[in-house]
């Protein structure tokens, strides 16, 4: 079993040798990388960013080895990654913030109303004791 890595009959298939006359130039896919970094050190929500930092790295070895269809599929799938890292870590901190301000808010109006209550029953028991 050969286990080297690129892989010649892999490399040598017609797909990857056109007619340079042919061909279109198009940019290379991007990699994402600084993006996956960013996620992977300091917002690695559910380990999103270290998953879209190895697409990253797949990518761009992809991108190196001229194979640009493996690049751009591993280039989409590090940016999905990267934005669903970046979603989870901020919408969740703002969603848990929401929840303790309306938390706080509805304890503090039954405290008041507790006061309240408490008030009238104390006050309605001193003026029929008299």
């Amino acid at each position: 079993m050969d286990t080297s890595y690129p892989r010649e009959d892999y490399l040598s298939t017609s797909a990857h040798r056109q007619d340079p006359a042919s061909t279109i130039l198009s940019p290379p896919p991007r990699d994402h990388l600084i993006w996956s970094i960013f996620n992977t050190i300091y917002m690695n929500f559910c380990c999103l960013g270290f998953v879209a930092l190895a697409f990253s790295v797949k990518a761009r070895d992809g991108k190196v080895a001229g194979d640009l269809e493996a690049a751009q599929r591993f280039s989409s799938k590090a940016r999905c990654y990267n934005a669903l890292a970046t979603t989870g870590s901020v919408v969740l901190p703002l969603l848990l913030v929401a929840l303790v301000i309306t938390g706080v808010l509805h304890l503090s109006k039954l405290a008041q109303e507790s006061v309240g209550f408490f008030t009238y029953q104390l006050s309605g028991m001193d003026e029929g004791d008299k």
